[in-house]
C-alpha cells in the first residue's frame, strides 16, 4: 500500500465509520463460502435488522455510546460453527478494518473481536457439552 493510501485512512471515531465496519463486513461475509451460508439461512431477509443491531453493538463496545441492548451469545448457541468458522469471521474482520481504518480504535476492533470469538468458541464449547439453556 502506499503512503497516501495509507494517509487516506483514518480511526474509528463516529457511527458513520460504524455503519462502514459493519456494511463492509457483512457484504464480505454474505460473500464468503464458508461463513456466508450459515449467516444467510439464519438471517433471511431480516439484513436491515441485524446490521441495525450490529451498529448499534459495535457502537457500545467501540465507542461507549451505549445504544445496544441484549445478550449477543444465545442466537450463536444452536447454530452449527466451530473453530473454522470463527477463524473465518476473524480473517474477514480484520481484513475490513485493515482495508478501512487505522489508529488505536481500529486496533481495539480487532483486539475486541478476537476476545469475542475466543469466548464465544469456549461457550459453545460449553454449552454443547451441557443439557442447560445458553445464559449470555
Amino acid at each position: 500500500m502506499t503512503g497516501t493510501a495509507m494517509k487516506d485512512k483514518k480511526d474509528i471515531t463516529d457511527i458513520g465509520d460504524i455503519r462502514l465496519l459493519v456494511d463492509t463486513f457483512y457484504t464480505a461475509v454474505r460473500q464468503d463460502t464458508l461463513i456466508g451460508p450459515i449467516f444467510i439461512s439464519v438471517i433471511q431477509d431480516r439484513w436491515p435488522q441485524h446490521l441495525d443491531k450490529m451498529y448499534k453493538f459495535w457502537e457500545t463496545v467501540l465507542l461507549d455510546n451505549h445504544t445496544y441492548y441484549g445478550a449477543p451469545f444465545p442466537p450463536h448457541a444452536r447454530l452449527p460453527i466451530d473453530q473454522a468458522h470463527f477463524d473465518a469471521w476473524l480473517k474477514l474482520w480484520r481484513a475490513t478494518i485493515d482495508a478501512l481504518f487505522d489508529g488505536a480504535k481500529a486496533g481495539e476492533a480487532k483486539w475486541r473481536g478476537e476476545k469475542m470469538a475466543a469466548m464465544f468458541l469456549n461457550k459453545l464449547i460449553a454449552y454443547r457439552g451441557s443439557s442447560a439453556p445458553p445464559l449470555v
